[in-house]
């Protein structure tokens, strides 16, 4: 299927491993141009590399987002370097494992404010488009409590009547907005793969409790977003994706 993304221009935040790689890789295939952020110079220095080799327009800047003009800053500078904005994706997050202050405060400035900042600052651009897209990578962590109590999942849970309302606001602009919440995704040097080698016990545990008996990869959640941010979604506005081949109890109705 032809998503209709060639010629489009995108942002990706943490754009350089895992899940927003995965995305910003999609992209660049569907022939979009691509402007993506990290936390690491030399992780961006090669991933626009590796997309300027596939023919299309590549930007990268390193970003802290939870540092408000740092973020702002490398929105406008891809949309002035990339020729316009018709596709932001959120995808940062500060994986928050703990319930003290330390990490509610950490969430807020990175999956609260650093996906507010990074929308509202996308949003004129976006109104310009004509078909506008913003898909923020929330997770069922927002939907559904499995645990102990933690940051994480009320950072998580905020995102989602934003993303609404944003929604909602910017229907008469032709800007839409969804977000895709990914149960537990595993690759090289993330979070599970971490747990697989650090707490075995726990990683299998984990694993028992999804009926694939596997976890996600980053490409079969970035085909959920890429979708949602394509024209192929044109009338998907204000949902929230499960992508979690089921591992959710909750029925949505």
């Amino acid at each position: 299927m032809d998503l209709g993304l060639k010629g489009k221009k995108a942002i990706v935040t943490g754009g350089t491993r895992g899940i927003g790689r995965a995305i910003a890789n999609l992209l660049v295939e569907e022939g979009c141009d691509i402007g993506i952020c990290a936390r690491t110079a030399s992780q961006i220095e090669e991933a626009v590399t590796a997309f300027k080799a596939k023919g299309v327009k590549a930007f990268g800047s390193a970003v802290d987002v939870a540092v408000a003009d740092q973020l702002t800053r490398f929105v406008k500078s891809t949309a002035e370097v990339l020729g316009g904005l018709d596709i932001f994706i959120s995808n940062v997050g500060a994986l928050g494992g703990s319930n003290d202050e330390a990490s509610w405060r950490k969430g807020f400035e990175i999956d609260v404010l650093g996906t507010w900042r990074g929308c509202e600052t996308a949003v004129p651009f976006l109104e310009k488009s004509g078909a506008g897209a913003i898909v923020v990578v929330g997770s069922t962590a927002g939907i559904e409590v499995v645990g102990p109590r933690r940051a994480y999942s009320g950072m998580k849970a905020a995102i989602l009547p934003y993303i609404k309302s944003l929604a909602r606001n910017l229907a008469s602009k032709n800007v839409r907005a969804n977000v895709v919440s990914p149960g537990s995704v595993y690759f090289k040097g993330g979070v599970w793969d971490l747990m697989e080698r650090k707490n075995p016990d726990r990683y299998r545990q984990a694993l028992n409790r999804h009926p694939t008996g596997r976890m996600a990869t980053p490409e079969e959640v970035a085909n959920a977003v890429v979708f949602l941010a394509s024209p192929r979604a044109s009338f998907i506005s204000g949902t929230n994706l499960i992508c979690d081949g089921g591992m959710t109890q909750r029925v949505q109705f």
